[in-house]
């Protein structure tokens, strides 16, 4: 299963890297990580208002039905990507499989 579950992640990390060659440079994108754990699913994604710009972003982590907006940042550039990697290791240090999407 486990290895099941690596294999998923690693073509959906091909796909998304492929995809986002198309998508300039020096764009902002949105980032996204999926965690996997025992056939549960959950994204933590650093989402940017204005495409091309650092902020004003949020923080969103998707589980089950529902998604939630756990921080936003208004002026501080960095503030989204640094929260978002911190809760990444945080879900890795509870047994989650996580991996970057880069979208």
């Amino acid at each position: 299963m486990k290895n099941t579950i690596k294999k998923t992640v690693y073509i959906i990390s091909t796909i998304a890297a492929c995809s986002s060659i198309a998508i300039s440079q020096s764009a902002m994108a949105d980032e996204t990580h999926v965690c996997l754990y025992e056939g549960a699913e959950r994204k933590i994604s650093v989402v940017y208002d204005i495409p091309g710009q650092a902020v004003p972003c949020s923080v969103t982590y998707e589980k089950g039905a529902g998604i939630e907006t756990l921080w936003q940042a208004e002026n501080e550039a960095g503030y989204c990507e640094a929260k978002a990697a911190e809760f990444v290791e945080k879900q890795r240090g509870w047994g989650w499989d996580c991996a970057s999407l880069g979208l």
